[in-house]
């Protein structure tokens, strides 16, 4: 199963198809004050360098890195489409985005979840982030958590 991963504007056909699918799973599971992911537009406006995996040319999922100057990067819009979960489409993309954050000089990891996304948490954990409090925008929510990796 040969994995591709390139970096794409998030307003391209594949990335807004697979972010439109993470908003529609995530919809019905938050409220929308929530809901922190960023849409295509702001994506754009903020500057996130945004990454498609693909399977056999098939686009099986993406993120995002929002670079916080040289503080940390944060992972945006993490989605992989459920026929490619378990297949290490996940993995690759978060060993993807530590090598393009490390090579920005930047040494941490930040990411922001929910806590209905039980498959995400257990991937994230078992790829060495930790639990942390709220940061940057990020307030105190019982349905959020945030997790960091030191990468160096």
């Amino acid at each position: 199963m040969p994995v591709v991963i390139a970096q794409e504007r998030p307003d391209s056909a594949d990335a807004a198809a697979l972010i439109a699918e993470l908003e529609a799973h995530l919809s019905p599971l938050y409220p929308q004050e929530s809901r922190h992911g960023y849409p295509v537009d702001k994506l754009l406006r903020e500057g996130v360098t945004f990454f498609v995996a693909r399977v056999d040319g098939v686009a099986a999922g993406c993120a995002g890195a929002l670079l916080v100057g040289s503080e940390y990067a944060e992972i945006k819009r993490m989605y992989v489409r459920p026929t490619f979960r378990r297949s290490g489409v996940g993995k690759l993309i978060l060993e993807h985005l530590s090598d393009f954050t490390q090579a920005q000089g930047v040494n941490v990891l930040r990411l922001e979840t929910g806590i209905h996304q039980i498959e995400a948490i257990r991937l994230y954990q078992r790829f060495g982030f930790v639990r942390i409090k709220p940061f940057g925008p990020y307030r105190e929510d019982p349905l959020s958590l945030c997790f960091e990796k030191r990468l160096a």
